[in-house]
């Protein structure tokens, strides 16, 4: 694949530039744009035939222009001068038209991100197709190898993607940069007649020299669906649950959903006035770390181009802070946290346990591997989602489950962790370990 963007940093900037002089010269009184451009390639294997090869490159400008407190936004995917010149006008008309909005407008210039930071965001992977397509039938070989009873395959897939930006404003803030990010996967099939269970998994890295041997992955994914051969249901009860660490990231980001800048001044969280609020147990710490060299949601700014600080959001189980943009933050009249477009690596302090030490301290209980479902209501914050996992007795697996529901309230679930794992995954924005909750609903047969 070609490292080359068709337009380089400099290249953004100067478009950049150009909307924000354009946009003051017809009339508008503030501006900010975001210029992008981003390319890769993916394929995917199944049963070792070539299933699907594509190559992406795209590009985006968006311009948002504000007269007075009338805000406007367009957008377009062509950089010549006219569209760019257009996309402009046709914010400002936008804008014309649009009702006042007293919190509408750019962040406070001593807000705004100076000077430039290198955070270790862009590896790009030149690796061919050839490649690319021998690396996936490695990975989906490697599952097959493990067992007879990995018959079928929904495919391993190899993609590598680059891109960059820039994003300025008419207060002088202008900043961009460029990132990478990789994945290697794979998805099978096990058992045979009505005993038959998928699982996958998948590995992601910026720099691709850090990825295990793609092998590992396809014989990790098989050994997983192996692993639920069997699958009981479980009659209801009430009893201890561990969500494993990729789960349990999903359910630190129902929390950052609830604390975030749109849910509060909507009233539509369950956490609506909860700063200062003990909301965890006092053992549990949540960091945000953005400047954390690699990190997959490291940035020295948001997306208002508000600089980005560290921070502990929860301390000692106490909510210390919201996650607010600009506008969030005035329609609550509080300070942006920059967090314009989301969090920004968060990390939540690991236990002593790994996986296993979190079972033997269960004791008996549901370990969950997937969920099923939206079943979150952020107003009331009650949870209710499908789950299959393993159930654990005397702190070891004793067999697996399917067509399960756990349920319960995340407001008394935060509080009831009971342990936070080691055993970190990282794949996104949220770095945790698998997390052990006291109690929860389990519906079964």
């Amino acid at each position: 694949m070609s490292q080359g963007f068709a337009h380089s940093q400099q290249a953004l900037r100067a478009l950049a530039q150009t909307v924000l002089d354009h946009a003051a010269a017809k009339g508008a009184t503030a501006c900010e744009v975001d210029v992008s451009e981003g390319l890769g390639q993916s394929v995917s294997v199944r049963r070792q035939e070539v299933e699907t090869i594509e190559y992406n490159r795209d590009k985006g400008l968006g311009v948002s222009v504000y007269i007075g407190q009338r805000r406007g936004h367009a957008s377009s995917s062509d950089f010549s001068l006219a569209a760019v010149k257009a996309s402009g006008e046709a914010a400002l008309s936008i804008a014309r038209f649009t009702a006042e909005d007293d919190c509408a407008g750019l962040p406070d210039a001593k807000l705004l991100a100076t000077g430039t930071m290198d955070l270790d965001l862009f590896h790009p992977w030149d690796i061919s197709v050839e490649a690319a397509i021998e690396t996936a039938r490695r990975c989906e070989q490697a599952a097959f190898d493990v067992s007879p009873l990995v018959k079928n395959s929904e495919g391993a897939s190899v993609s590598a993607q680059t891109s960059h930006f820039v994003s300025a404003n008419s207060l002088g803030f202008m900043g961009g940069f460029a990132t990478s990010r990789h994945y290697v996967s794979c998805s099978v099939i096990a058992g045979e007649g009505e005993d038959m269970q998928r699982d996958d998994w998948y590995v992601s890295q910026r720099d691709a020299r850090k990825f295990p041997d793609a092998a590992t992955v396809g014989d990790y994914a098989a050994r997983r669906a192996l692993s639920r051969l069997g699958a009981r249901k479980l009659k209801t009860r009430k009893c201890p649950v561990i969500f494993e660490a990729p789960l349990a990231a999903g359910l630190i980001g129902s929390f950052v959903h609830a604390i975030s800048g749109g849910a509060l001044y909507r009233k539509t969280s369950f956490l609506v006035d909860s700063l200062g609020q003990q909301l965890f147990p006092d053992f549990v710490q949540i960091s945000e770390r953005p400047h954390l060299r690699g990190g997959f949601a490291s940035s020295p700014f948001d997306d208002d181009g508000v600089a980005t600080h560290d921070r502990e959001v929860v301390k000692d189980g106490v909510l210390q802070g919201y996650f607010l943009s600009t506008y969030s933050a005035r329609k609550l009249g509080l300070q942006t946290t920059g967090n314009a477009g989301g969090a920004h690596n968060l990390l939540v302090q690991p236990g002593r346990h790994d996986l296993k030490g979190l079972l033997r301290e269960m004791g008996s209980g549901l370990l969950v591997t997937e969920l099923l479902g939206q079943g979150v209501n952020y107003v009331t914050g009650d949870y209710s989602r499908g789950a299959a996992g393993y159930w654990v007795e005397k702190g070891e697996i004793a067999y697996p489950v399917e067509e399960i529901t756990i349920a319960g309230n995340l407001r008394e679930m935060l509080r009831g962790i009971a342990a936070i794992g080691n055993d970190i995954e990282v794949r996104g924005s949220k770095q945790v370990g698998s997390i052990l909750v006291e109690r929860m609903t389990i519906a079964g047969s």
